[in-house]
């Protein structure tokens, strides 16, 4: 299978069956106020970072064809991960950006936060050029650095004393249409821990909640008003010898009840302005939205 995929994806795309979607209007002034909303809380000392994700709903007709789908990002996309399933009612295609955790047999944690955002045009004199803005934006190294710090501490929890470290700091990883300030916390589990302590432990991921993670949620329920099913959840690997693998569900399409929909969200903290949060939503969606397929009768 693994074979036959890597062949598909050296052919050449087909676009005939292309779906063309809008990823403005009607959420645009609705997303907005809650980033507003979201500010005041954070201004108040409420929370430091919470993040807010809106839906695109997608058109019931043509329907999407989640393989043709994948085959058509995976082309375009680099991910940390990518996906395709079909599980207790839910079908998703995406490629992920960020492993929430990686677990290998001898125990060794692995987490690598991804905060702050650019967008990624392939050009290189713009795409540099943004690379050098987004090191350089105190609301984005500020969001970093507390989602590096709440990864460091939530391993920590997990580990044996002295082994966690942060074995990389503010590179830049390319995925899909954006570019993301990324990090590396890596520890040595504890002798009592299994790579599900350190599962535990880490999920929900902060890169998609909040710090601290608590009061997110709660701001997260409150004004994005509607559960988030797979979105922010995780896509796992284990075996029995302690391996575990799990990677975030964003860049995704989703299926489920005869809906099809994507979702985005972005990192609001004090310094944040919605207009900017709106398009780092839209610059995400695009790692998924030009590559949406629909089933050709």
């Amino acid at each position: 299978m693994i074979t036959r995929i890597t062949a598909l994806l050296r052919t050449e795309p087909d676009t005939s069956d292309a779906i063309s979607i809008s990823l403005e209007e009607p959420d645009f002034a609705n997303y907005q106020k809650k980033v507003s909303m979201a500010i005041a809380k954070i201004k108040s000392r409420a929370l430091d970072k919470v993040v807010l994700s809106r839906v695109v709903p997608l058109p019931a007709e043509p329907k999407i064809d989640l393989p043709q789908t994948y085959l058509s990002g995976r082309r375009a996309n680099t991910p940390a991960r990518s996906f395709l399933i079909d599980v207790g009612g839910w079908k998703a295609t995406g490629f992920s950006p960020e492993t929430i955790v990686e677990v290998d047999p001898t125990g060794r944690v692995r987490t690598q936060p991804l905060a702050g955002t650019r967008a990624l045009h392939h050009h290189r004199e713009t795409d540099s050029r943004l690379r050098s803005e987004l090191l350089s934006d105190a609301k984005e190294v500020h969001e970093h650095a507390i989602s590096v710090r709440l990864a460091l501490d939530e391993t920590r929890s997990v580990s044996i004393p002295g082994s966690v470290a942060v074995t990389e700091f503010m590179d830049v990883e390319e995925r899909g249409s954006v570019q993301h300030i990324a990090s590396r916390v890596t520890g040595q589990l504890q002798e009592n821990m299994s790579s599900w302590s350190a599962f535990a432990a880490l999920f929900p991921a902060v890169t998609v909640t909040g710090v601290p993670k608590g009061a997110a949620l709660r701001v997260i329920r409150e004004l994005e008003g509607e559960e988030r099913g797979l979105y922010g959840g995780a896509v796992l690997l284990a075996d029995t010898q302690g391996q575990l693998d799990a990677a975030l569900t964003l860049r995704t399409v989703f299926q489920r009840d005869g809906r099809s929909w994507l979702r985005a969200g972005a990192g609001v903290m004090g310094e944040s302005t919605p207009e900017r949060e709106w398009e780092e939503t839209c610059e995400k969606l695009r790692s998924i939205a030009p590559y949406l397929r629909g089933l050709r009768m």
